[in-house]
């Protein structure tokens, strides 16, 4: 067996892991003719390269002097917890890459807390020390203080320090000194690096991920902990419950370059993927036939925030998607849940009604992105951040949040922070910015991203983690507009939008579909305005001078799904297809709403 090294790419979002692992793809020549390319190969679906993250977890393997290496690219955000620490379990070090400016970030120490706590010996890269600004040296010794407040051991401590740009394609232990490949970086590995532990006797193996494949179904991914695992093996399945099920190996992978090469058994170290399982679930032990030992559940962060999911009633229901029904709905829910650990669902009194828990806006976004491309067509609910009682006392998710702004407005945005209940933990200079850490509740962190961008012209940059449960901190002041509501179904006319353009914002351009109920702009003032858009000009032969003047209407303010969901209060729904995203009143017609008003 070749000398092997499993090892987990972690770090905060956009500090450069999917391209460090792009440059060791390419270090490894198995993709000789793809080096001009631009895009990532390991975000590979369509999301990902949108947004510029990484969703899903993506394992590769490289062999460099005779070591074969498994690298696992990580998740760099909070809200996919679930998924970073399920893969950790697979790895025996981390490279915990840190950007070179910005330093240690708030998902930094999410992922390093959890890979430190796994006992897992670190390797820090700061990377990006090609841009202006950079310092380095100060990063390093902040990653090591930041260690040191999470409780990391002597030999976690003494990790080795990799310098270089991932862009650029090089690695070196001095950052003024830039080489020409990333080759130091994986003699780093092999050096410090832990070999797996073999252990002998009856087999183990965690199922940490899977996959699907329209021909072999359900494919369990994990790393074998303990013994041998042969092709036709029949062995027990361990749940999380302890009860057990007899299954049987159809075909066993290791993971070779960016796919998968199919082998008779896997020995103890070594990442897999196993086919033939029916009925196992992430976090499900393999163990013995006769002798069946699980191993530990893999603990799950708790969901900090619920939504309710409702088939689409509109006037428009049923224009653009394939699957529509509620049966449908609650099918493709319950199958995310099988691999998506830290998402829940709860079926309620309706049947087309469906409530599902998540880590955060981006975790249920992301879902809800991915079911409308599939042709999904639903409609959300307001986002509710969930309340747990502690000791008879009512507490909320409370969150560490980063801000890096221009000295000249941070106090607007300490200002817009404290009417969210946030409270100012530390502030300092950061470069050209200023750095300032807030303690604020989740609820204060719906809809605060496109206020804090309009504060600082879009030079804000923020984020944040979830910290513990406090106790409610009291209301926060929601949105302070009311909305502009279509009056009636039919064209958005351009001649009606100019009459109205001093009644507010529009969010939807001339010429396009409407109904009424629909939310269509935002109010100048607080109270809700039923406006009629769909009016046309009256045409006759009088003439008048300044009658037939050009009209001239504002660009619509364009609203992505987030915005969307942090935007609606509680008596609106964003109804979701694939090819609309609208936001409406749950009342459509101002009769019903206005009877509930009174009632």
């Amino acid at each position: 067996m070749q000398k092997l090294r499993n090892i987990a790419i972690i770090a905060h979002v956009d500090h450069g892991k999917t391209t460090l692992t792009d440059k060791i793809i390419y270090q490894s020549n198995l993709f000789r003719d793809n080096q001009e390319k631009k895009d990532l190969i390991l975000d590979s679906n369509d999301l990902e390269r949108e947004r510029g993250i990484t969703i899903l977890s993506k394992n590769i393997s490289v062999v460099y002097k005779d070591h074969k290496i498994n690298i696992i690219d990580t998740p760099g955000h909070a809200d996919f917890g679930g998924e970073v620490e399920r893969v950790l379990n697979m790895a025996d070090g981390v490279l915990l890459l840190v950007d070179a400016f910005e330093g240690p970030m708030p998902q930094t120490r999410f992922v390093l807390q959890k890979a430190i706590e796994m006992g897992l010996k670190p390797i820090v890269v700061i990377n990006k020390v090609d841009k202006e600004n950079c310092k380095p040296e100060e990063v390093q010794d902040s990653v090591f203080d930041l260690m040191f407040n999470l409780g990391a051991t002597e030999d976690q401590l003494d990790f080795p320090t990799v310098y270089g740009s991932s862009k650029q394609g090089w690695m070196s232990a001095d950052w003024r000194k830039p080489t020409i490949d990333v080759t130091h970086l994986l003699d780093v590995i092999i050096e410090h690096i832990p070999e797996p532990i073999i252990k002998e006797g009856t087999v183990q193996m965690k199922i940490t991920s899977l996959e699907f494949s329209s021909y072999k179904g359900r494919i369990a991914i994990g790393r074998v902990l303990r013994g041998t695992l042969k092709t036709n093996q029949q062995v027990s399945l361990v749940k999380r419950d302890e009860s057990i099920k007899k299954a049987k190996v159809s075909e066993l992978f290791v993971f070779e370059g960016l796919g998968k090469v199919k082998v008779d058994e896997v020995a103890c170290g070594e990442i897999c993927a196993v086919t033939g399982l029916d009925g196992f679930d992430i976090s499900d032990t393999i163990a013995d036939i006769d002798n069946p030992e699980g191993l530990p559940p893999i603990p799950i962060d708790e969901p900090t925030m619920s939504m309710l999911f409702t088939i689409n009633d509109s006037p428009f229901f049923g224009k653009d998607g394939k699957f529509v029904t509620s049966q449908r709905l609650r099918e493709r829910l319950y199958k995310e849940i099988e691999r998506n650990l830290a998402l829940k669902v709860h079926d309620t009194d309706s049947a087309d009604r469906f409530i599902v828990y998540g880590r955060g806006i981006l975790h249920l976004a992301i879902l809800i992105e991915t079911m409308r491309r599939e042709g999904y067509e639903f409609q959300i609910g307001k986002p509710i951040v969930l309340t747990k009682e502690i000791d008879g006392v009512k507490c909320e998710p409370i969150e560490e949040l980063t801000v890096d702004a221009p000295e000249t407005v941070i106090g607007k945005v300490i200002e817009l922070m404290n009417n969210r209940r946030g409270e100012m933990v530390s502030i300092q200079p950061k470069g050209d910015m200023t750095r300032v850490i807030f303690n604020i509740p989740s609820r204060g962190l719906l809809g605060y991203r496109t206020q804090l961008l309009n504060l600082t012209a879009g030079e804000a940059v923020a984020a944040s983690r979830f910290i513990s449960y406090e106790p409610w901190k009291g209301t926060i002041p929601g949105r302070i507009s009311g909305a502009l509501i279509a009056f009636e179904t039919g064209k958005a006319i351009p001649f009606a939008l100019d009459k109205l353009q001093d009644r507010g914002i529009f969010f939807i351009p001339p010429g396009v579909d409407i109904y009424e109920g629909q939310v269509i702009g935002e109010h100048t003032r607080p109270d809700d305005l039923v406006v009629n858009v769909t009016k046309t000009k009256q045409l006759t032969n009088m003439r008048a001078s300044g009658t037939d003047a050009k009209v001239k209407i504002a660009p619509p303010v364009i609203k992505s799904l987030e915005e969307c969901m942090e935007y609606i209060q509680s008596d609106e729904y964003v109804e979701v297809t694939p090819k609309n995203i609208r936001m409406r009143k749950i009342y459509l017609k101002d009769v019903d709403r206005k009877r509930l008003n009174k009632a």
